[in-house]
């Protein structure tokens, strides 16, 4: 028999760093969560991915267990990081802040596959190259043409 679903929880947390201070604290005391028990199962599940900036999507039973999933850090974050920037242009049709290459926009791609909307990687990486132009960063060189 399925559990009966209490409410469902959104947060960003860093990567191997969780611990009960806000915003875990709040939002998981509310759902009435084992908060220790979310820390040492999320920090042991993303001790590699130290540092980056992660979404948690977690499900809250009525029986107060939980399951949750980690998504990949968002694309801005992985491609100002790859540019070496703090954040893109606040016009960006006319001021360019940097330049990220299509094996850059590749590479985030792949990183991130398993969390967008694509089938195959050269619309992933179409689509990482989208959001930089929208960020104002140029993207350079020849774009993957599948044949």
């Amino acid at each position: 028999m399925a559990k009966e679903v209490s409410k469902k929880v959104k947060m960003r947390v860093q990567g191997g760093s969780a611990n009960p201070g806000p915003p875990i604290g709040p939002a998981l005391g509310a759902a009435g969560v084992n908060i220790m028990e979310f820390c040492q199962q999320f920090n042991a599940r993303t001790k590699e991915l130290s540092g980056e900036n992660l979404r948690v999507y977690m499900t809250v039973y009525t029986d107060k267990s939980f399951d949750f999933e980690v998504k990949s850090s968002p694309s801005v974050n992985q491609i100002l990081s790859a540019v070496k920037k703090q954040k893109g242009s606040s016009e960006p049709n006319r001021n360019k802040v940097g330049s990220l290459s299509w094996d850059q926009a590749q590479e985030i791609a792949e990183k991130k596959m398993k969390d967008l909307n694509a089938f195959t990687i050269e619309s992933a990486t179409k689509m990482v190259a989208g959001t930089a132009r929208s960020m104002g960063i140029r993207v350079t060189g020849q774009p993957p043409i599948k044949k």
